[in-house]
């Protein structure tokens, strides 16, 4: 738990591109009988996107709830600057990470700019909070909702609260921005447009993971891509060395062969099919 006391917020510095803002080492976790992660090492870096990819149940989710603390390790330590999170406040920890959960649940008819406004909290009597407006803005420029501002939150579709969730999260300006798997209810316009944010974010010199299930989107937007399988980290390195074709049809459990962006050079993951109802001619 975050320390709690009275005392001016400690803001966060600046990082140089590359450094290690917050470190995994070692890390379990158990539900019961099941260890979901399995001494998992990570570390996240400023200036970069990572994405954590692997099948359903490799416990993409559970590490990011370790990282947020809402996940108990039995084992092993998360540190953020260094420091582990209790010995941050919460808004101390809030300026340092900014959390996007697969779902947003708000009960009360906020509207879409109150919801964005939320992300401004922590920076509530801070220098920072002058810009409030602009930031807000902008976030809402940036994921497109800016039509949205004096609707119900909850009178949208599911892409639209995602991306008024993801505005929420970029209003917070933290300096790591965690997205679990925020782009599940898009079209594939939309799904685009939130990792080439995460792209922007990330040169800024935040740091940003995201879970993500489409691996083309992984291999095409992240800088570094983690794979996990059965709650340990198989693969950690640039897309072109993780995203293989052996390797994901061992992981996955289906054959896959990998094909080369004609544009980009980035891999696309292109699955092996059998085409059936066809008769011979």
């Amino acid at each position: 738990m975050a320390v709690s006391v009275h005392r001016a917020p400690r803001r966060p510095g600046r990082h140089e591109p590359g450094a290690t803002v917050l470190s995994i080492r070692d890390v379990s976790v158990e539900f019961g009988e099941k260890r979901v992660l399995d001494a998992v090492d990570l570390d996240i870096r400023a200036g970069e996107v990572l994405a954590l990819v692997g099948p359903n149940g490799a416990g993409k989710s559970t590490l990011i709830n370790v990282i947020t603390s809402d996940v108990d390790a039995v084992s092993g330590s998360v540190t953020l600057d260094g420091f582990p999170n209790h010995a941050w406040t919460y808004k101390e920890l809030a300026m340092r990470r900014a959390v996007l959960l697969q779902q947003v649940d708000i009960a009360f008819p906020f509207t879409v700019e109150e919801v964005v406004d939320m992300g401004r909290a922590p920076w509530r009597g801070s220098p920072q909070a002058r810009a409030d407006e602009t930031i807000i803005g902008g976030a809402l420029h940036r994921t497109e909702t800016e039509q949205f501002v004096e609707r119900k939150y909850t009178s949208l579709s599911g892409g639209e609260r995602a991306r008024v969730a993801l505005a929420r999260v970029l209003a917070q300006t933290s300096s790591i921005m965690l997205l679990d798997e925020p782009t599940a209810p898009m079209d594939i316009r939309h799904q685009e447009l939130v990792l080439g944010v995460a792209r922007e974010y990330a040169a800024t010199g935040c740091a940003v993971v995201i879970i993500v299930h489409n691996l083309d989107l992984a291999g095409a937007y992240a800088d570094r891509v983690a794979m996990l399988s059965a709650g340990r980290i198989v693969a950690d390195g640039p897309p072109a060395e993780v995203l293989t074709a052996d390797l994901i049809s061992r992981v996955y459990d289906y054959p896959v062969r990998i094909l080369t962006d004609p544009d980009t050079g980035a891999p696309i993951v292109v699955p092996v099919r059998t085409h059936r109802g066809k008769t011979a001619s």
